[in-house]
């Protein structure tokens, strides 16, 4: 899966998101934020992000897809603001605990390669 990811004048490469990372990030994002559509997920994302990170809907809906198929989360039809139909994903308690874990692992291993970064200077 791939990101799209902006460059404005005068910056470096922005970050890639980490094999994994996309579904840990969706799962903490419905959690804070309750049900949303792909749109404001992706939408809430960048902006947490400071703009860092655009995901287009080609790298998002499999990943929702994915994770609904897996039981993290559940998808229903709803209008939006605008009056259009949208699936709105929400976080199940399966999600809940898959999230709960992953944030467990990622931590453990942002941990040992900080050591290890740490060892090397």
């Amino acid at each position: 899966m791939r990101s799209r990811m902006s460059e404005p004048a005068n910056s470096g490469p922005r970050p890639a998101l980490l094999p994994g990372t996309l579904d840990l990030i969706v799962l903490r994002t419905l959690q804070t934020m309750g049900p949303l559509h792909s749109y404001a997920i992706a939408a809430r994302l960048q902006q947490v992000s400071g703009e860092q990170l655009r995901l287009n809907q080609g790298t998002l809906y499999p990943a929702l897809v994915r994770l609904e198929q897996e039981g993290a989360i559940q998808a229903s039809w709803r209008r939006t603001a605008n009056n259009h139909e949208a699936r709105y994903y929400a976080l199940t308690r399966a999600g809940e605990q898959r999230l709960a874990a992953e944030t467990r692992r990622w931590r453990q291993a942002a941990g040992l390669i900080e050591t290890l970064l740490a060892e090397e200077a």
